[in-house]
């Protein structure tokens, strides 16, 4: 007889404790040993712990473990419960440790095979069991995670109506539906008490706005507040604020956008000209054509305004960008002026509220949902249905889908649905949302998710302060550096890659369904390279944490001082000069409820998590491989460093810019 010693770890999250009868079998490639019963010393197994080792004894060695069985019984009398063990590890005669990484739910009495923990592409199976085990593992899949379509030329996505229609693996922890839920009620019960979240009544005056703003605050919320106004900042947030993502340089100005030297000349310093500026690379446009013409939404049965703006910014010599220029619509006409900061104050500042207001519904829609949020949600889906726990690349990316599909659900329950608060309270909500959305993602392309690629494209590599880029270019260094590490440790040349069928199947189904089989979206359709594939695969990573942490962690900073960031808009856009007021001003504002729902909203969307895991932090153990293990050290020490430094050029500036900071980006689309 010989024996094996097996260690139980029981996941630290609540519920995950069994009191059932829990049995393991184990497979190797000699063969395989009795449904053995585990039984624990306390009673069960707890959440949080490793249980005490068991034994399994057999008449000969099984050779090589494979996988093992596991099922679990309830007791006489007593119900059936959950279990969520993390990982089994065997130890065998011939002194070797064998690690089963588990990482899902057990819910009922069925038989549950594990592989054994070294990454595996399909051409390393040599064993049928495996290839069984492989095959039965995704057939499950497949019919676990389905696609749909929510609205006809929008992205897929998960086939689920509500949290519950997904598989327990995916769902929110406790502790994470929990916070969820009481940040979403205490937030809007907060503004309700004080009768705000109901109210149908205009702002009577900016100061009135701030009685709501002061429930809740952040540092740089209040110095928003402040400088919300000054043209500097108004530049600034371009760079730097939850939407960098427009700005590009202009060399030469739109035919659409007919700015004569005349009109910026005063805004210009010294005796430089506009033409000048243009070829010097000092010019900058905003260009919210994607609003043009969309139907602007009905809130509390009053018509609400939007406008598609295009705004030219101007890199003063100490390095300021400054707005030199707006038109609040695309086609030039003479009730479509060119507003100019010599302009009377309300003229100009009501212009900017405008452009404010634009910059808003493109965020949320295409910058922040589509590029972040959905895409997310293809990449995750792609490779629940196509690779295996097994492969190498289910465990590279697997912690970065951590809660993205009950999140996205959530968002299609909770705020674009029929009855959602961007549905009823946005300027772009309803019939425009849609719209609006088609044409995000008609206009996406492989090169604008790579930040490389994009930030050459916009021209935007030597300007000043860009601290969006300065951290996004590092981040992504540090991100493709490792990837190509893991995934060249798996794929030595080409041909592997090429013939590596699972693989290909996953980027086949996210060309499909996400990006709807395009082929001007630049998306592979398959993969030819390694080096193809490390960048493909480092553009999912840098999405689903990176860029989602720089376009949804500002929000609150930026948006809940309503004036400067407004949700919608009551009047229609200024067509001549000199009749703006400061009560034309609070006519367009958006209404105290409106205000507060979104307000409310943002303050959810920002809200970080308890369980919150930092980028390149795996408090689940999938790699087992000395070589991966190290590449994983790296990258988290290399995180490190670089949050460091983050921080020192934070220390000297007025305005951090904390948002790529390795420590409070989350390795997922998670909020």
């Amino acid at each position: 007889m010989v024996n094996y010693t097996v260690t139980v770890h029981t996941y630290n999250s609540t519920n995950a404790t069994t009191t059932n009868n829990v049995y393991i079998k184990l497979v190797g490639v000699n063969g395989e040993s009795k449904r053995t019963w585990l039984a624990p010393l306390k009673g069960g197994f707890l959440r949080g712990t490793t249980s005490s080792p068991f034994t399994v004894s057999c008449p000969s060695s099984l050779g090589k473990l494979v996988l093992i069985e596991l099922d679990k019984q309830p007791l006489p009398l007593l119900p059936e419960d959950a279990w969520f063990p993390s990982e089994i590890v065997v130890s065998t005669p011939e002194g070797d440790t064998c690690n089963f990484p588990v990482y899902r739910w057990i819910l009922d009495k069925e038989v549950h095979l594990f592989r054994e923990g070294t990454a595996k592409r399909l051409c390393d199976e040599i064993n049928h069991l495996a290839r069984y085990s492989r095959e039965n593992e995704m057939k499950m899949r497949t019919q676990q995670y389905c696609w749909d379509t929510y609205k006809e030329g929008f992205p897929g996505s998960m086939k689920a109506d509500s949290p519950l229609d997904l598989p327990c693996e995916v769902r929110f922890s406790f502790t994470k539906n929990t916070q969820f839920l009481f940040t979403a009620a205490s937030g809007l019960s907060e503004l309700k008490l004080k009768g705000y979240a109901d109210s149908r009544k205009n702002w009577k005056s900016v100061e009135e706005i701030s009685n709501i703003f002061s429930c809740k605050q952040s540092a740089l919320s209040d110095y928003v507040h402040k400088h919300w106004k000054e043209d500097y900042f108004f530049g600034y947030q371009y760079l730097n604020g939850f939407n960098p993502m427009l700005i590009r340089r202009c060399s030469v100005l739109p035919a659409n956008f007919p700015v004569t030297e005349e009109m910026v000349q005063a805004s210009l310093c010294g005796s430089s000209s506009l033409s000048k500026e243009l070829q010097s690379g000092n010019i900058f446009l905003l260009d919210y054509k994607k609003l043009d013409g969309l139907k602007a939404n009905v809130i509390n049965k009053k018509q609400q305004y939007m406008t598609a703006p295009l705004v030219l910014l101007y890199r003063t010599p100490d390095d300021k960008l400054m707005p030199i220029a707006i038109q609040l619509k695309q086609e030039p006409a003479d009730d479509n002026p060119i507003f100019l900061p010599t302009d009377s104050e309300y003229d100009w500042l009501l212009a900017k509220i405008f452009v404010r207001s634009a910059d808003f519904q493109e965020h949320q829609l295409n910058v922040h949902l589509l590029r972040t949020h959905l895409l997310a949600e293809v990449f995750a889906v792609a490779l629940l249905r196509n690779l295996p726990m097994v492969h190498p690349l289910y465990k590279l990316l697997i912690p970065h889908t951590r809660y993205t599909l009950q999140i996205n659900v959530l968002a299609r329950q909770l705020l674009i649905s029929n009855e959602g608060v961007f549905t009823e309270f946005a300027a772009s909500g309803g019939e425009g949302m849609i719209e609006m959305l088609r044409r995000s993602v008609a206009s996406l392309t492989y090169s604008s998710l790579c930040v490389p690629e994009d930030i050459t494209a916009r021209g935007l590599e030597s300007v000043p302060n860009f601290y969006y880029r300065d951290d996004g270019l590092k981040l992504w260094s540090i991100i493709h550096n490792f990837i190509e590490g893991v995934l060249g440790f798996y794929y030595k040349s080409d041909p592997e890659v090429q013939q590596d069928q699972e693989v290909q199947n996953w980027i086949k189904d996210i060309f499909d369904k996400g990006f709807l089989a395009q082929d001007s979206t630049g998306i592979p359709q398959s993969f030819s390279t390694v080096s193809e594939f490390v960048k493909f695969v480092t553009m999912v990573v840098f999405i689903g944490s990176c860029q989602h942490s720089a376009v949804n962690s500002g929000q609150y900073d930026y948006g809940s001082w309503m004036p400067n960031t407004p949700i919608t808009l009551q009047q229609p856009p200024p067509t001549t000069k000199g009749q703006s007021t400061k009560s034309t001003m609070l006519e367009t504002l958006p209404d105290v409820g409106t205000t507060a729902q979104g307000m409310s909203t943002l303050w959810l969307l920002s809200k970080q998590s308890s369980d919150f895991v930092a980028l390149g932090q795996y408090p689940e153990q999938h790699f087992y491989e000395l070589q991966p293990c190290m590449m994983i050290e790296k990258f988290q020490a290399e995180l490190k460093d670089f949050s460091k430094a983050v921080n020192a050029r934070n220390a000297g500036l007025p305005v951090p810019y904390t948002y790529l900071d390795p420590a409070v980006v989350e390795n997922s689309v998670a909020i």
